[in-house]
């Protein structure tokens, strides 16, 4: 017993520790520190961060041979978990965790199943604040170094900025990929900022006790109707796509985050959802090593830690029918064997409807492993799930060998990020480290900076931008508005409105139903329009009405860039390929000429634009 727990001491980690160093040098990644600043490049397996304390090596493969089965097994899954709070959730997450899980805590649901990870997720009510978070994550990790075989948990997150983010303010928030591709492209092909955006997305991560970031995307968007990709997606040149993809994992993982290059093999050329139905690749062979693997092959050579699949059928690559993230040609055969890929294979999550149409969710986990996954993400039910990869080692179908192959992978991945040399941490410094690394006027600072040299002018005819704040120009604003990412920013056009007006123009901002009445008297209409789609619709109705008015119209194509083709010509437009504040903001300063239009297109228009188009002011 004394030896037990002597070895659970080595072990214990609450993940917030373990960035106490890191983050604070993270936190002073400002505008002029990239990529030299005093963050470290990402260390090597066996390599020690500097500043971090010496702590005794952990040796996966003697841990392993410690471990149960159930425990081994539990490492494989990455689960939700509903609640604000590792052990005090609120009554309806309570509810729902003994609803799904037997369970009614976050810390319960862990010890239970030994679980490698939990993901975060803003409907799953984790991730209230950034102090709120660390608070959870400190919870989560006692919980798993306090149970089982005391292994610390790898704690993981959508938060690519830009169109996926579940972390708002006061967090940072920065611009997203196709942001970042319209950047590079206007300054030569440069990817420091995108390197400099990851390194400060991940020291803010890694405060809140979050190691892991299924980040960034490395489809390459080739279909302008793709539902699910679209700005997610750096754009459509994939060596353009490979280079800010490296330049991304640099920065996470330089920060002491685990990147994931998703969604193998590519998912950028996809007319389907593949959370609601099954994507169809019609690709060649051929086709897919010109414009898919690029960017993966850029990933593996950058030394990315994760991969994640995509629940896609590829008939070039597997003429099964299987999902990719089911297909041992496409998991083993390409990832492993053809690319060289030894990290951590995790897949997309197995609650979407692409992986569970062919097969029941007892099999799915069972084949994704025998293909070569090695993490399984958010399980439909769990419990299922978990007895589904016991009983397919009791039987012969799996072997012991086979899960503690994936099993040292995660342990490697553990120790590389750093999870199990820290000390246990109080509350209270947990809140002292996101209050050095968190949402700090640096990052601030840079993430506007950023976004000034993102925003795309696409169309200036007639010369109407810039309009001089100067002249106390009366402008009108209106459109769409969707939620934000994060459900802490916007509405789009009250930021919009309130940021002109704070260059020194009268904006007010209206409802698209009260829009074009009010049009007449003012100097021109922004009207923001969000995936407008072919043929008519409410917001080319609106369009259409403001310009029969004679006033001109600045339209701001707030998500994907393809809307200007599927509407009239306007006085202006811009694209801003996001509707958070930073972007917003960044748009009136172009639009006021405060800040030059650098941006290019990442991504051609079909029938307007070419890739690589942006104009500038004379």
């Amino acid at each position: 017993m004394p030896n037990h727990a002597s070895r659970r001491t080595l072990l214990t980690v609450a993940a917030v520790a373990a960035v106490t160093a890191a983050g604070a040098a993270c936190a002073s990644v400002g505008p002029d520190r990239d990529p030299g600043g005093p963050v470290p490049d990402d260390p090597r397996p066996g390599d020690r961060a500097p500043g971090r304390t010496p702590a005794p090596r952990v040796r996966p493969r003697e841990t392993m041979a410690r471990m149960s089965l159930a425990e081994l097994v539990g490492q494989l899954f990455v689960s939700r978990a509903y609640g604000h709070s590792a052990t005090e959730p609120d009554p309806g997450d309570a509810a729902l965790n003994q609803q799904l899980f037997g369970v009614r805590t976050p810390a319960e649901l862990v010890a239970r199943y030994h679980l490698g990870g939990i993901v975060y997720f803003g409907w799953a009510h984790n991730t209230r604040s950034p102090r709120q978070i660390a608070e959870l994550s400190t919870g989560l990790q006692r919980a798993a170094t306090d149970s089982g075989a005391g292994i610390p948990l790898l704690l993981s997150i959508d938060q690519e900025h830009g169109a996926v983010a579940r972390v708002g303010r006061p967090a940072t928030l920065l611009p997203g990929a196709m942001a970042l591709g319209a950047l590079t492209l206007g300054t030569g092909g440069s990817t420091a900022e995108a390197r400099r955006a990851a390194r400060i997305a991940g020291a803010e991560l890694a405060a809140m006790g979050i190691r892991h970031n299924y980040a960034p995307v490395a489809d390459v968007n080739t279909d302008p109707a793709n539902p699910v990709i679209g700005v997610r997606s750096f754009g459509a040149d994939p060596q353009a796509v490979a280079a800010l993809v490296a330049a991304q994992i640099r920065g996470y993982q330089g920060a002491g985050v685990a990147a994931t290059a998703k969604h193998f093999p590519g998912h950028g050329d996809t007319g389907t959802d593949s959370h609601v139905g099954l994507p169809l690749m019609t690709h060649t062979r051929a086709r897919w090593e010109e414009l898919d693997e690029p960017p993966f092959r850029a990933a593996v050579e950058a030394g990315v830690d994760v991969v994640m699949t995509a629940h896609i059928v590829f008939p070039a690559l597997d003429p099964s029918g299987d999902p990719a993230t089911l297909s041992r040609p496409i998991v083993t055969g390409i990832l492993r064997e053809r690319l060289g890929f030894r990290g951590v294979v995790v897949t997309d999550a197995l609650d979407m409807a692409g992986v569970r149409q062919k097969y029941g969710d007892d099999r799915v986990p069972v084949l994704a492993l025998k293909a070569g996954c090695d993490q399984l993400l958010n399980p439909p039910d769990l419990g299922l799930a978990v007895r589904s990869v016991l009983a397919a080692v009791e039987s012969g179908e799996l072997t012991r060998a086979r899960i503690e192959e994936s099993v040292l992978r995660i342990l490697e991945l553990k120790a590389r990020r750093g999870l199990f040399d820290a000390p246990t941490q109080d509350a209270a410094r947990a809140m002292d480290t996101v209050d050095a690394a968190v949402g700090i006027p640096a990052h601030l600072a840079a993430a506007g900076e950023i976004a000034d040299r993102t925003t795309t002018l696409l169309a200036n005819p007639v010369g109407l931008l810039p309009l001089d704040p100067a002249d106390r120009p009366l402008l009108l604003v209106t459109g769409t508005d969707p939620v934000s990412p994060t459900g802490t920013t916007g509405p789009p056009t009250a930021v919009l409105a309130r940021e002109l007006s704070a260059l020194g123009c009268r904006a007010t901002a209206l409802p698209p139903a009260r829009a074009v009445a009010a049009a007449p008297g003012n100097a021109a209409v922004l009207v923001c329009t969000y995936n407008v789609p072919e043929g008519e619709s409410p917001q080319r109705e609106l369009v259409t009405g403001l310009l029969a008015t004679g006033v001109p119209v600045v339209l701001v194509a707030i998500r994907n860039p393809y809307d200007p083709a599927r509407l009239p010509a306007c006085a202006a437009e811009l694209a801003t390929y996001t509707w958070t504040d930073v972007e917003l903001r960044a748009a009136a300063r172009v639009v006021t000429g405060t800040v030059r239009p650098t941006g290019r297109l990442p991504v051609p228009v079909p029938g307007r634009y070419p890739l690589g188009h942006g104009l500038a002011y004379g």
